[in-house]
């Protein structure tokens, strides 16, 4: 998963990083999407270590904590690969660039051009071919094969997913506007690029934004309490009535097995942005509560919470726009296709898509379909039930979360002129 290098690690004053970014987000153009992302995920780290240091006082500045991980622990993690890809659409790009000089005479030259031998890469060489035996031309398969280099490989070692796999991106290469191959192509991959981009502004922009504004908030306010933040922190179209209903609710059913998370069908007509002032409230009494095993479930209460705002509010709209653009291919049907695919490092430990898919029941029934190829990323159920798989098994392992990503650089950046 990392042929591309990391380091350079990124640190800015945090306060400085947020205050910039949301400036700069609704209009982005002088930076790049892995720029963006960069910035991003240092924000996070920030955010990561000022919540954490609530919930754990012993918590220092680059250390780790045995404490369960607040959402702002796994949010670098996640907004680094969505960097991931992006190198991917990077690559692929790359590819394209160099196929409208001279077109390749071979995938291997393809994929070579940009340092992608078989050797490194053999899943990405194999559903290359699978994309020429569907009829694409040796450049654009390399390139949309390309996209999947950061992903989880070993899932295409299942015959049945890599099929699937090259089917869908062949559909999409089909549907996209244009008709030179390699136009087409580059519709892809711009689909890719603008959506891993757009959610993780998007996410930020709210989520960090709200992050950053109650930490200032705290340090102003004296002694903080459960109670304070319901009634004194706020933020824009949060609703405080509701906020105490989720905080209320919370409490209640920290112990729930499984823990609560239809918040949809238990909050009906409830604004979203309520669910992360009642967060940041059971962050407080996290803190204050008497045992591990209650701090704990306050957490894992507030974490959900957050995730569903970033998930149902946030990142829906993007995966599963109301319109498509009309130089996009479609978005859900591309996430569909990258799905069984999917994978993040949380630290030391690894989340796949697969892992979550093969622990669920097989929902058609049939053999000669694969399950991480019956889930689409661009489905919300689909999608929040994998992220709550993926809490629940990093709750094991709460100090591999620590070991914080360090900023993407993008090998083809110098080739290209960046």
């Amino acid at each position: 998963m990392h042929l591309l290098p990391a380091h350079l690690l990124l640190r800015l004053p945090c306060a400085l990083l947020v205050a910039s970014a949301l400036l700069a987000f609704p209009s982005h153009a002088q930076t790049t999407p892995l720029e963006d992302n960069n910035r991003i995920t240092a924000g996070y780290i920030e955010l990561a270590y000022d919540i954490g240091g609530l919930l754990d006082p012993n918590l220092t500045p680059g250390g780790a904590s045995a404490v369960r991980p607040n959402w702002f622990v796994f949010a670098p993690h996640a907004s680094r690969t969505g960097g991931e890809g992006l190198l991917g659409a990077s690559l692929a790009r790359s590819i394209i660039r160099a196929a409208r000089g001279q077109p390749s005479l071979s995938l291997q030259q393809a994929l070579g051009r940009v340092g992608l031998s078989a050797h490194l890469h053999l899943s990405v060489e194999q559903l290359g071919l699978q994309l020429v035996l569907s009829g694409l031309p040796f450049d654009a398969a390399a390139s949309l094969a390309s996209l999947t280099t950061a992903l989880n490989a070993a899932a295409l070692l299942d015959p049945r997913t890599l099929l699937a796999t090259a089917a869908r991106f062949a559909a999409l290469y089909a549907s996209a506007p244009g008709w030179h191959p390699l136009d087409k192509a580059e519709r892809v991959v711009d689909t890719l690029e603008r959506t891993l981009n757009e959610s993780n502004l998007a996410i930020f922009n709210d989520i960090g934004g709200s992050g950053r504004l109650y930490m200032n908030w705290r340090a102003s306010a004296g002694v903080v309490t459960p109670e304070r933040v319901l009634t004194e922190f706020t933020l824009v179209d949060a609703v405080p009535a509701q906020s105490r209903l989720a905080y209320d609710y919370a409490l209640a059913h920290a112990f729930d097995t499984p823990r609560p998370f239809e918040f949809d069908t238990l909050f009906p007509g409830m604004h979203w942005k309520s669910l992360l002032v009642a967060a940041f409230a059971l962050y407080e009494e996290a803190r204050l509560a008497p045992t591990p095993a209650a701090r704990d479930a306050l957490i894992a209460m507030g974490n959900n919470y957050i995730a569903w705002r970033e998930q149902h509010d946030m990142a829906q709209p993007v995966f599963s726009p109301a319109v498509q653009r009309p130089d996009e291919v479609s978005r859900v049907e591309l996430l569909r296709a990258i799905t069984p695919l999917l994978s993040t490092d949380f630290g030391t430990m690894t989340w796949t898509y697969a892992d979550f898919a093969y622990s669920q029941p097989d929902r058609d029934g049939n053999p000669l379909t694969s399950p991480p190829t019956e889930y689409n990323w661009a489905v919300f159920w689909d999608r929040w039930t994998g992220i709550l798989f993926a809490f629940d098994a990093a709750y094991l392992q709460p100090t591999a979360l620590w070991v914080m990503p360090e900023p993407l650089v993008d090998p083809t950046a110098a080739a290209n002129g960046g």
